[in-house]
């Protein structure tokens, strides 16, 4: 019996998938900065204490980590300055899938929405599509599926926490453990991840990844 126990403790442990830190909380190792014009990584954010990225948000484009990946989780939290402006803005993208193509900066991708009030909206970006119906006007120069539930944000200064489920054509949102969002059969499955900067500092930490089977 105990060498049977032995037996399925190793095969669990053998099945088991390790998280990814896309950050690695020192330097930046593995990102890049995409912009127009190109502008060094290092003038739009820096490692401080604590393992944590300073964001300027400046110039607007998107931090870009190394690496494709489809089927996981990924975890990121990211918090606003106390005395944040109230429309402050930033989104994650997944399945990055181009370079630059909206507006010659936005790429092919899922923005799932950052804005204060307004974390869990998602947006496909440059051309992307899914199969529910928008919650905007169809001539909207922004398309995006608004958040389900109630505003589930920390107050400003307050961590909050970003769980996305990438699996193979749907993308599932939660905010602080809030089931927000959910869309389906979308025409992106795989591709990069990526951190808005729209012009409004932020701070960023446990930017983790964790393959599914």
């Amino acid at each position: 019996m105990r060498h049977f126990i032995v037996f399925i403790l190793t095969c669990v442990t053998a099945g088991a998938v390790a998280p990814v830190d896309l950050f690695n909380g020192r330097d930046l190792a593995g990102w890049e900065l995409v912009a127009n014009p190109a502008t060094d990584i290092s003038l739009a954010c820096q490692v401080i204490d604590g393992g944590v990225l300073a964001v300027t948000g400046r110039p607007v484009g998107y931090l870009l980590a190394a690496g494709s990946h489809a089927n996981y989780r990924l975890h990121i939290e990211y918090r606003w300055p106390a005395d944040a402006a109230r429309n402050s803005n930033s989104g994650l993208l997944v399945h990055i899938a181009s370079g630059p193509v909206d507006r010659n900066l936005w790429p092919v991708s899922y923005q799932i929405q950052m804005k204060i009030d307004r974390a869990g909206d998602l947006l496909p970006m440059a051309g992307a599509k899914f199969a529910e119906a928008l919650s905007s006007a169809p001539e909207a120069a922004t398309p995006q599926l608004d958040h389900l539930g109630l505003v589930s944000e920390k107050v400003l200064g307050g961590w909050n926490s970003v769980d996305v489920v990438c699996r193979g054509g749907t993308i599932q949102v939660s905010i602080n453990g809030v089931f927000q969002n959910k869309i389906t059969h979308c025409t992106q499955r795989t591709g990069r991840i990526g951190i808005q900067l729209e012009g409004f500092p932020f701070e960023l930490r446990n930017l983790r990844l964790t393959p599914l089977d």
